[in-house]
Parts: structure tokens; sequence; C-alpha cells
């Protein structure tokens, strides 16, 4: 296979980005993983745990009719643009919690930090994919698939987020039960 060179100038800006932004999140988590545990715990954003439950379970556990949820509908269940910004922040800061929990107990807190970060990525990915979609300047080049897009970009950061939330709740009811109640309360 002959590849031209714009095409493996590409290739190769891509695979840098990616290692770069991979090795910063890791940076990163290490770093905020020294950092005091109510001072993590105090960045996390409020949001409609409620509202937020019911668009990911209607997306993660289908029923019989699949159609009951309406798009406008999904969109003020999340909170709208701004909840998604704030599931996107708090995605970031559980990331830090669960990380947190390496101190006490390294292999499951390791395991489920990679499993959130996942999570965490297809939220980040999802919320950027929707700012694409809301700028009026860009929505007339974007492909005609991104502009109908949106309510399963929103489906999809509410299950990320509803699976990040249940994964880090777990890993401290197992870890450390005395901080789990704060935990509770404050995701």
């Amino acid at each position: 296979m002959h590849l031209t060179l714009p095409v493996l100038l590409v290739l190769v800006a891509a695979a840098v980005t990616i290692i770069v932004r991979t090795t910063g999140t890791y940076v990163s988590t290490a770093r905020n993983a020294r950092a005091d545990w109510k001072d993590i715990v105090a960045k996390l954003q409020p949001l409609h745990q409620k509202g937020l439950g019911m668009v990911a379970r209607d997306f993660l556990e289908p029923g019989r009719d699949q159609l009951r949820l309406e798009p406008d509908e999904i969109w003020q269940l999340v909170g709208g643009f701004e909840g998604l910004k704030r599931m996107r922040q708090n995605a970031d800061v559980m990331l830090e919690l669960a990380a947190y929990t390496q101190r006490w107990n390294f292999e499951e807190g390791v395991i489920v930090a990679e499993r959130m970060r996942r999570d965490a990525r297809k939220v980040h990915r999802a919320v950027l994919h929707i700012q694409l979609q809301l700028q009026p300047a860009l929505v007339r080049f974007l492909p005609r698939r991104f502009r109908y897009n949106m309510p399963f970009e929103v489906h999809e950061i509410a299950s990320a987020y509803y699976l990040m939330r249940r994964r880090l709740l777990a890993l401290y009811e197992t870890s450390h039960a005395g901080l789990y109640p704060l935990l509770a309360e404050a995701v």
C-alpha cells in the first residue's frame, strides 16, 4: 500500500496527539491523587441526578417502549448544555476521586479508574460534538449526520456519566465505607 506524504503526516500528527493527551491525563490524575479528599469533592458541581438517571436508564436498559423520552425532554432532564458542561467537569473530578482510592486499595482503584477514564472520554467527546453542533457558523460545514446526532450524543453522555457515578460509589462502598456516605451525598 502506497501512502502519500500528506496522509502519512496526518496519521503521525494524530498518533502524537493521542500519545500527548493520554500521557497528560495519566500525569494529571497522578498529581491530583495527592490532593486532599475534601478539596476534590468540593469541586463537584450539582446535577439533577433523578433526571440524569432516567435518561441513562432509558439508554442502558431498553424496554418495550424505547421511544419513551422525546429529545426535548431528554435535553431538559440533563439540564441542557449547562448540565452537559457540569457532567464533563464532574467526570474529571470523579476520576480524581477514583485515583484517590489507590492510597488504600491500589488494585481495585487502578482498574475502576481505568474503566471510568474510558467513560470520561466518551463524555468529553460527545460534549465536544454537541458544542460543535451548537455553533451556527460551523453547522453548515458539518456532515448531515452530525446535525441529527444530538439526542444520541446526550444519551451517550448521560449513560457514561451514570456508569462513572455508579462505579465510583461502588468502589468507595467496598473500599472506604467511612467516606462513602459523604461521597454519595456529594455526587
